[in-house]
């Protein structure tokens, strides 16, 4: 319970910062048997939908050395050519399966953490070495995942295969009378179903795998609430020093506003709480525009400043908080407060030509 008063529990989800350094160092959600079950079945499936080309490749392999036997001579000389010669049929004999293998071991490997390089995980660390971490990794949750998968998957291909043999039993014995060719294609069909169960089977434990590997990786990449703080002050700034530079800001918002206030034509209040000051220009201002506003304190100090500046100050309650909600500093005064606002220049204006 202390601990959690503290702060040092870690229940708060991972932020992005945390997951992307952590990434940095190759600590991201994979699952191994996501690419060995995909190689597993689409090599599988490969080998079904080009089982007639790589056999028809076998067979012309086996008869260009069967018909040419007793032409070939092995003797050092010869050796570079027969070498290559044999390298060229087994190329096109698993070519396009091998191709078809490394693309989906990349594809896989992709899917699950995108373009990842690093050499972290390669440099050398004393506590890879260190036999009480070494212990306690035999013995962690990791270690049993990976003992329960092995089990699982023995136990299911070993079911699967048994299921299958004893479905196909009675098939057996007829194939002592049948041809090489006919006993070749019955244990192929038998293997291929065996093989493909077992592999969809596979693919299932797979992405289950995936899914405890991410809640485990996402458990460990859990943050303390402190280190949620301590991150958000190294990305946004210490809250306090924020504070106080908008604080700073405002008062030198103030300050350039205040110097504005002289320029006005007419301060209009509400009568205490609101006061704006407005200006016209007809030469440079297509409308009357608000170069000052505030509430309260800085309402105060604006009349204030009016006063000092001999500036007329009008109570119109409606009209103050009407400009006050919809026009901001340095704006002009929208159309439907144009008719107020111009009585009240007017009124303004009038006043000044009696004085002088």
């Amino acid at each position: 319970m202390a601990e959690e008063q503290s702060g040092q529990e870690k229940t708060e989800e991972p932020t992005a910062r945390r997951l992307q350094d952590a990434r940095k160092k190759g600590d991201v959600a994979k699952s191994m048997e996501i690419p060995s079950a995909a190689v597993l079945l689409l090599g599988l499936l490969t080998i079904y939908f080009l089982s007639g080309f790589m056999l028809e490749n076998l067979l012309n392999l086996l008869r260009h050395y069967l018909t040419h036997l007793h032409t070939i001579n092995i003797i050092p000389g010869n050796m570079v050519v027969i070498t290559q010669e044999s390298m060229q049929y087994v190329a096109i004999l698993t070519g396009p399966l091998m191709l078809i293998l490394f693309i989906t071991a990349l594809a896989s490997n992709y899917a699950q953490v995108g373009f990842l390089f690093t050499t972290e995980k390669m440099e050398p660390k004393l506590e890879k070495i260190d036999p009480i971490k070494g212990f306690g990794r035999i013995f962690s949750m990791q270690t049993m995942a990976n003992t329960i998968k092995s089990i699982a998957k023995l136990t299911i291909v070993g079911f699967v295969a048994y299921k299958e043999i004893m479905k196909n039993l009675n098939g057996i014995l007829p194939l002592m009378d049948q041809e090489p060719y006919a006993i070749l294609a019955f244990y192929a069909k038998v293997s291929f179903w065996i093989f493909l169960k077992a592999a969809l089977i596979i693919a299932i434990l797979a992405a289950l795998d995936y899914a405890f590997q991410r809640w485990q990786f996402m458990n460990k990449m859990k943050m303390t609430k402190q280190e949620v703080k301590e991150e958000a002050k190294m990305t946004e700034g210490d809250p306090h020093v924020k504070g106080r530079i908008r604080s700073i800001q405002m008062q030198m918002a103030r300050k350039r506003m205040m110097t504005e206030v002289p320029k006005a034509d007419v301060i209009i209040t509400n009568p205490t709480h609101l006061a704006l000051a407005l200006a016209y220009d007809n030469e440079t201002m297509s409308a009357p525009t608000v170069i000052a506003k505030g509430a309260g304190v800085i309402a105060g100090k604006i009349k204030e400043v009016a006063r000092e500046h001999n500036i007329p100050i009008i109570e119109d309650k409606p009209l103050a908080q009407a400009l006050y909600k919809a026009v901001e500093i340095n704006e002009q005064i929208p159309d439907n407060l144009f008719q107020a606002v111009a009585e009240i220049l007017a009124y303004v204006y009038g006043l000044k030509k009696k004085s002088a």
